[in-house]
Formats: C-alpha cells, sequence, structure tokens
C-alpha cells in the first residue's frame, strides 16, 4: 500500500495549461511530487512547475506526446529512474478539436493512448495508486442526453470509448489493489474548448451558461486531485456542474 507519510508522486498529463495546469498546481500545494506533462509547451510547462515550487512545492517537467507509444514508453523509464514509483496518474490530455487533426486522431488520442499509457504505468503503481480519468459530461452522458455541440460529436464519443475500455481494465486494476476514478464536469469556463465552441457554436455555450453558473477551472481541478487521493469505489464518477446531466443520468441507469 501507497505510505501517506510518504511524498506521492503525481504524474497530470496535459498539464501546461487549463485543467491539467491548475490540477498539478493544486496536487503541489496539497504536498505530493508532481510530474507535469506537456507534448510541444515546454516553456509553459515549467512556468506551471515554477509556479509549484516558488508556493513551496515540488515538481518537475516531463516532455511526451501521449499518444506515442515510444513516448509512452520512454516516460515509464524515466519515471521509474528518477522517482521509482507513480503513485497516482491523471488522465487529462485529450484532443480532437484541433483544425489540422486527422479523423482517427480524437480515438486514437482519447482512448487508444489512454489505455496504452494506463497499462504502460502500472507496473510504476504500488497497491493503493490511483489513475484519474478526466472527461465531460458531454462525453460521459452521450447515451443519455443528446446534446452535444456541432461538431464535438466525434470527440464526445471518442471520449466515451476511452473510459469505455479504460473502465473494462477495471478487474486488473483491482488485481494490482489500483483505484480508478472518473471525474466528469460540465463546460469548464476559461478552457481552450468553451473558448472554440463559443467560436464555432455559440448557442451550445449559451444553452449551459444558461442552465446554471459553469464550473471554474479551479473548480473542476479541486475535484480531480479529490478524486487522485480520497478513499473512492473503484469506477466511481465525481461530478462537477451541470445537475441536468446527473439527473438524466441517473434516471436511465
Amino acid at each position: 500500500m501507497v505510505d501517506s507519510t510518504v511524498q506521492r508522486v503525481v504524474l497530470v498529463t496535459g498539464a501546461s495549461r487549463g485543467i491539467g495546469a491548475e490540477a498539478a498546481a493544486q496536487f503541489g500545494a496539497a504536498g505530493a511530487q508532481v510530474i507535469v506533462n506537456f507534448r510541444e509547451k515546454r516553456k509553459r510547462a515549467q512556468t506551471v512547475v515554477d509556479g509549484i515550487v516558488a508556493a513551496g512545492g515540488s515538481a518537475s517537467t516531463l516532455g511526451a506526446d501521449v499518444s506515442d507509444p515510444d513516448d509512452v514508453a520512454e516516460m515509464v523509464v524515466e519515471i521509474g529512474r528518477t522517482f521509482g514509483r507513480l503513485d497516482t496518474l491523471v488522465l487529462n490530455a485529450s484532443g480532437g478539436l484541433e483544425r489540422d487533426a486527422d479523423p482517427g486522431y480524437a480515438l486514437r488520442l482519447n482512448r487508444d493512448a489512454q489505455v496504452n499509457l494506463a497499462t504502460a504505468m502500472l507496473p510504476l503503481m504500488p497497491a493503493g495508486g490511483r489513475i484519474v480519468f478526466v472527461t465531460s459530461h458531454q462525453a460521459h452522458f452521450i447515451h443519455e442526453k443528446d446534446d452535444v455541440p456541432q461538431g464535438y460529436a466525434p470527440i464526445a464519443r471518442s471520449k466515451r470509448a476511452g473510459e469505455d475500455a479504460l473502465r473494462a481494465l477495471i478487474p486488473e486494476f483491482q488485481e494490482r489493489g489500483i483505484g480508478f476514478t472518473v471525474v466528469s464536469g460540465d463546460m469548464i469556463d476559461g478552457t481552450i474548448i468553451v473558448r472554440l465552441l463559443e467560436r464555432r457554436d455559440p448557442i451550445s455555450v449559451e444553452s449551459r451558461r444558461a442552465a446554471g453558473p459553469l464550473p471554474t477551472v479551479e473548480d473542476f481541478a479541486r475535484v480531480i486531485v479529490r478524486a487522485g487521493t480520497e478513499a473512492a469505489a473503484i469506477g466511481q464518477t465525481f461530478y462537477v456542474g451541470g445537475d441536468d446531466y446527473v439527473a438524466a443520468g441517473a434516471l436511465t441507469r
């Protein structure tokens, strides 16, 4: 089991900005040794690390494209060499709305890469470790609530496919004593996804704002930290905002 008196080693993917950066900062403030993963934005990732260190925490950067199996293999080696273990893996990196993304990219990143990264990191994770998958209500509830914004449906389906594929691994996680949780959120104010949707499908954003105040990046990150550290049932989903989504899901389950 993970010794609660030992500094927890936490890897947050896609942590150079937005929700990932804020989650990394909050894990650092909670006393964890944070590994800030980035794909291209090295300076941004270093800024996140510098902020954690300035606040009295411990952090380092680790550049890797999580959709590249070779990069993932190198991540495993580097984390093992530097820290000897990984206590919490936060699967935050996602995508598919990029203008230059090919049709299969969303599924490769949001499903295949998540599964590959989780399974690759398992040998580093002691009993009591935790894997956290970060998703959106529009993906998590895609089978219950048909209001996915225009152009976002392929990403939502790929995210749900990623969640389902990870849930299929729960027996293996249990055998190793590794926890698994999901954090699902409504549109999050201040994120790049919302900014993109405001340009491409402003009505979808307006409808979510009409349903109630959107959670902030800080709100969402706070729940990610809870999902990565608090006692939780394996497979438990933590919800952030969007009470109408949660109610609709409860009625169909």
